[in-house]
């Protein structure tokens, strides 16, 4: 990272932000309606919800997503004014990946 290696810190925010979405606490229709003002949640935290805690297996899951999602989306770059772009996204997963090899390895 000390590099700037921009593929790698891409790549590593973006899965950052993937992982935080996956914790997110699915909401119900119910509380898409909202409530009337007067039975609105009142105090310090009141409207904090606690988030999901994901096991390693679903982290490995998100990660390995996130890789897919950019070589399948590098693959479909086939004109040559995408080549940059394509070479970013297969740099980017190949990071991602090396996370996934075991310790040690990234």
């Amino acid at each position: 990272m000390r590099a700037r290696d921009k593929a790698a810190v891409s790549a590593l925010r973006a899965t950052l932000a993937a992982l935080e979405n996956a914790e997110a606490v699915p909401v119900g229709e119910a509380e898409l309606r909202g409530l009337a003002l007067e039975q609105s949640p009142v105090g310090v935290g009141a409207t904090e919800a606690a988030r999901c805690e994901l096991s390693e297996r679903s982290v490995v899951d998100v990660v390995r997503a996130e890789a897919a999602e950019r070589l399948e989306v590098a693959a479909q770059l086939t004109a040559p004014a995408h080549a940059d772009r394509a070479a970013q996204l297969r740099a980017e997963a190949a990071v991602l990946l090396r996370f996934l090899d075991g310790p040690g390895t990234a």
